[in-house]
């Protein structure tokens, strides 16, 4: 029999209803295969724990960490005694139960490993594993989180794990879009997409997977498939490139509103120091992303500019008031109206032109940039949060990406 790993985001399993609705397509998967099914909590519920460790100002790790997972305990429950209903042999499993083994950063942790002898172990009585996805159990002994979206890295690495024959990562949509179609109707779903291609538009503001756990399954060569809970349509396959026969010059745009703006003005102009600063930002875990530095008109000192996420805005601004005489900087300013707009394709590498449509598109809409970063296979600018939704739907139509032109 095939070892198919299962995964259902929050919006698939908000009610009991919905929870019906999973346990129905476990059933006619358990068929002729054996399952891992990797569940989130019911959509908001992680929200309402994060509202009650702000409510009570919590700064406790371990306790905020059983709190945030809490909801997962509930759907795995509630899902494998419908199975069990319908004669399935299923059990329900929480990430200590594996184990899942993670680092000591709660709320951010990394798996570092996954005994699979213990799963073949739990195959030997059961058919259907129901586990809970989001969290593991750090060396020490307390539960951990894997940050928000853990549960796409859960299913990931547990199919990688086991070797599975395929990860599938049901949500509320039918694949993976060229846009947002809630900003641009007529967006196409991609049948295919490369690792890196998804990697790009998961790092830029696409919400549909999780960054980490696509970085995990491009690193052990695991096949995903996006597709939906609710519509019984072909997703979207997430696979190598060399498999990919066609390679777009750009297959989306894709957008983030999770971003704000640091400026620090007047550093000195010397050797060190962009490695200072970014040193105590790495030392808190806090991820910068996009870079930007220039020389004062002085000639003397320097400015540097980046984007972190809005909920690391505080906690960097903080720090680097507080390291104010460490660097030797002027003046501090951040923004979070701010966006990050991409444009993402495999066939950029071999093609020209391409930043040179962004940059005309932007201007011919009168988008200031605030600032630039490229890859291979990704443009991404800053620009002001109000222009988001004309810059997206612009640059659409600019690459020629809709439903009709497939």
């Amino acid at each position: 029999m095939s070892l198919i790993v299962m995964k259902f985001g929050g919006t698939s399993v908000a009610d009991i209803k919905k929870i019906n609705n999973v346990a129905n397509l476990v059933a006619n998967e358990s068929i002729n295969n054996k399952l891992i099914v990797v569940l989130s909590a019911m959509a908001g519920v992680t929200n309402q724990m994060q509202k009650y460790i702000d409510e009570i100002e919590s700064k406790e790790n371990i306790e905020n960490d059983l709190l945030l997972t809490s909801g997962e305990n509930i759907t795995i429950a509630i899902l494998s005694a419908i199975l069990k209903k319908k004669k399935i042999k299923s059990i329900p499993l929480l990430g200590w139960q594996i184990p899942i083994i993670t680092d000591d950063y709660h709320q951010k942790a990394k798996i570092l490993n996954i005994d699979n002898n213990r799963i073949k172990q739990f195959f030997s009585n059961y058919d259907v594993i129901v586990l809970a996805g989001f969290q593991g159990i750090n060396t020490k002994g307390y539960i951990t989180s894997l940050g928000r979206g853990g549960s796409d890295t859960t299913a990931v690495a547990i199919a990688s794990a086991v070797s599975a024959d395929r990860c599938d990562i049901y949500t509320d949509v039918e694949g993976v879009y060229s846009a947002d179609p809630n900003i641009v109707p007529q967006a196409k779903k991609i049948s295919k997409l490369a690792f890196e291609e998804m990697l790009e538009m998961s790092s830029s503001g696409a919400k549909v997977l999780h960054t980490r756990s696509v970085e995990l399954a491009m690193k052990n060569n695991l096949v995903l498939q996006v597709l939906s809970s609710i519509v019984n349509k072909p997703g979207t396959l997430i696979l190598d490139e060399k498999k990919l026969i066609e390679k777009e010059i750009v297959s989306g745009v894709s957008y983030s509103k999770n971003e704000s703006k640091i400026t620090i003005s007047g550093i000195p102009d010397k050797p060190g120091i962009s490695a200072k600063i970014f040193g105590l930002l790495a030392a808190k875990n806090i991820n910068v992303d996009m870079i930007v530095q220039n020389i004062s008109q002085d000639g003397i000192t320097a400015n540097i500019t980046f984007t972190v996420q809005n909920d690391e805005i505080f906690a960097a601004k903080k720090l680097l008031q507080n390291s104010l005489n460490t660097i030797g900087y002027q003046s501090l300013k951040t923004d979070k109206n701010v966006s990050k707009i991409s444009v993402i394709g495999m066939g950029m590498m071999s093609q020209s032109g391409v930043a040179q449509k962004m940059f005309k598109t932007l201007a011919n809409n009168s988008i200031n940039i605030l600032a630039i970063s490229t890859s291979e296979i990704k443009i991404s600018v800053l620009i002001d949060e109000k222009y988001t939704n004309i810059a997206v739907q612009s640059l659409h139509n600019a690459y020629n990406l809709e439903k009709n032109n497939e």
